[in-house]
């Protein structure tokens, strides 16, 4: 007699074993009706998963978070079912939700072209209306091989055979479709409403270019159709946004196949690169960091003993020289640790903030690479503090001052904090895991700052907070990061002298606002469309003459505001005025300042912002103060 708790706490007991989709038919027909899948004692499962005994019970549906990735992962289903409908020598291989929908890799004799997936979306809206039960099955692992091996698909019996031969599988089959796959997914296809196919693209077996090349279908699946084209249209937006487009109009940066993942910077988007890092040195110096710097290439030995070389040596950069190796340094902790160590530290000292703008290379595999957002060679704003374990909750708290108020002044307030708890493999014991958790948690509620947890989410040496920000066409992007880490100052030798004379290893903090400096500009020009806020921009004001006769007061203007601390260009082309406007406003400059034969008379300028506002004649006193008032506003300023 199974007592089944539902999430509001109410209980109900039946006789006998139920199922949980007789749950839901007993709470209500039209919560039967929407259920998807169902989640019992934390474990999410399909709705004919059976309970007989007491348990925790909570129903999927599409309004539910976790009812997207059903959705998304039975659409897959249907895409494989429908390309082996109709191209029945199509082998299917793996199909997995990724952020924004799914894909299926398919082993096929050609490439599939667009009017293929015209058809397939088709065939996947028949089978759909089909209303075709979705059965779950298990198999032994060497039942699974026969099965697959008698169906010629060769490639789930590749996947099969890494698996461990005591393991039972699960099989779901549709229609005269089955597949390998963990589930849960849909009672029958009818809840697979909307839907869509976006490209195609190559993809080799399992990541290696040595293996064959499949031919990758991506699509996405929402829960209704409102949805599904406010996503479209947030990538059409992405689109016209795309930093690298962008990049190259406003001559920012290029890159070259010469030096995959790595960023020629031009003097506008290098001018921006200046204006953040002076504007994170002021405000980390006013937080009390130490700035420092450290080697970009350091004796393999120190990685090996900090353990890097166990977790991510396949990502490192290695050379030799007179018999010894070296790495090229992917991360600054290891080196903030040498630089702690170099010297006697008392409990007195504590804590020490170090920060670098730590230059890091990272072996990313090239079809990672994405423009200036996804690269090998990047410079993070990395920070580490050195503390004891009571100061951990207060620093913590004090880096969320400091992030918060950053975000701010780059004009992102939208900011979702995440707490990523221990994983399932991990040094360390369950008491030192508690303690950091809970000054990780207790900093963000003193803070009075919300937040989710990811469980399982952490490193492997300690819990982190994730900073999400959210960009004005509603993306997410994680930039910062907070996380303790107390194994690497011992494996290191750190130590400071406690108040009791005894030696003891510090509390490591790890931590970065922005992130890596470079991805961090691609999603500013992103979300600001190339249109930078006074402060942010590489030219912030242009100055244009109607003709050659105001030559001479147009360039003492632009003298004048150079000597102010404004970047200013001129433009004293033999080209109409019109023409002027227009282009300058293409390069997204904030104002553009007209001077003719009237502002000589008067001494003045007549003032233009980008977006076409003409704000009149002003002296040259006005039109400085108007624009330090707005660069002072960073991300708050008029023009933003």
């Amino acid at each position: 007699m199974p007592v089944i708790t539902l999430p509001d706490g109410a209980q109900k007991q039946f006789d006998h074993a139920v199922t949980v989709m007789q749950v839901a038919e007993s709470i209500g027909a039209g919560l039967a009706k929407a259920a998807l899948a169902g989640i019992v004692d934390g474990v999410e499962v399909d709705t004919s998963f059976e309970i007989n005994k007491d348990a925790k019970v909570s129903i999927i549906t599409a309004k539910s978070k976790e009812g997207l990735e059903v959705l998304r992962h039975s659409t897959a289903h249907l895409l494989a079912q429908a390309v082996q409908q109709l191209f029945p020598a199509a082998q299917v291989t793996i199909g997995p939700v990724i952020a924004d929908g799914f894909y299926y890799d398919f082993s096929f004799e050609r490439a599939f072209t667009p009017d293929d997936l015209v058809k397939i979306e088709a065939r996947m809206n028949e089978l759909a209306k089909q209303a075709q039960p979705v059965s779950r099955s298990v198999m032994s692992r060497d039942q699974a091989i026969a099965f697959f091996e008698k169906l010629g698909e060769k490639y789930k019996v590749e996947i099969i055979k890494d698996i461990p031969a005591d393991q039972t599988l699960s099989l779901y089959t549709q229609g005269d479709f089955t597949d390998l796959c963990r589930g849960p997914h849909v009672p029958n296809t009818s809840h697979l409403k909307v839907f869509k196919l976006t490209r195609v693209s190559g993809a080799y077996w399992r990541g290696d270019s040595n293996n064959e090349m499949l031919q990758r279908i991506y699509g996405t699946a929402f829960a209704d159709k409102k949805e599904m084209d406010a996503h479209f249209h947030q990538l059409e937006e992405a689109e016209k946004r795309d930093h690298r487009k962008i990049g190259k109009a406003l001559d920012l940066f290029h890159l070259q196949e010469e030096a995959p993942g790595m960023v020629f910077w031009h003097e506008n988007g290098w001018t921006i690169w200046q204006v953040v890092e002076q504007y994170i040195r002021g405000k980390q110096r006013e937080a009390g960091y130490r700035e420092i710097k450290t080697p970009q290439i350091v004796d393999v030995s120190l990685w090996q003993k900090s353990g890097h070389t166990d977790k991510y040596l396949e990502n490192m950069f290695l050379t030799n020289s007179e018999n010894r190796q070296y790495a090229v340094k992917p991360m600054s902790c290891p080196c903030h640790v040498q630089v702690f160590n170099h010297g006697l530290k008392s409990y007195r000292d504590l804590p020490i903030r170090f920060a670098e703008f730590g230059v890091c290379h990272r072996n990313e595999t090239s079809g990672s690479l994405h423009g200036i957002m996804r690269v090998r060679g990047m410079c993070q704003d990395d920070g580490h503090v050195f503390c004891t374990e009571d100061q951990i909750q207060s620093e913590v708290a004090a880096f969320m001052r400091l992030a918060f108020s950053m975000y701010r002044d780059f004009g992102l307030d939208q900011i979702r904090v995440k707490l990523a708890t221990r994983p399932a493999k991990r040094i360390g014991d369950d008491a030192s895991w508690d303690k950091a958790e809970k000054a990780l948690a207790d900093a963000l509620t003193s803070e009075g700052i919300a937040f989710e947890y990811l469980p399982g989410e952490g490193a492997f040496y300690g819990p982190k907070i994730e900073l999400h920000l959210k960009d004005c066409i509603g993306r997410e992007w994680q930039c910062g990061t907070m996380q303790v880490d107390p194994f690497m100052p011992e494996r290191l030798e750190a130590s400071y002298i406690d108040e009791n004379s005894a030696r003891k290893v510090p509390m490591m903090l790890h931590r970065a606002t922005l992130g890596s400096l470079e991805r961090f500009i691609g999603m500013l020009i992103e979300h600001y469309a190339g249109a930078f806020p006074i402060w942010l921009a590489p030219v912030q004001v242009s100055v244009l003459n109607i003709t050659d006769k105001q030559d001479q007061y147009a360039g003492k203007l632009n003298d004048l505001l150079q000597k102010n601390g404004i970047r200013a260009q001129i433009d004293l082309r033999n080209e109409k005025i019109g023409f002027k406007i227009r282009e300058h406003t293409l390069q997204k400059v904030p104002y553009l300042l007209i001077v003719g034969d009237k502002e000589m008379e008067t001494n003045t300028i007549t003032v233009r912002t980008r977006k076409g506002e003409d704000l009149g004649a002003m002296t040259f006193e006005q039109l400085i103060k108007l624009l330090n008032e707005q660069i002072a506003l960073k991300g708050k300023s008029l023009e933003s």
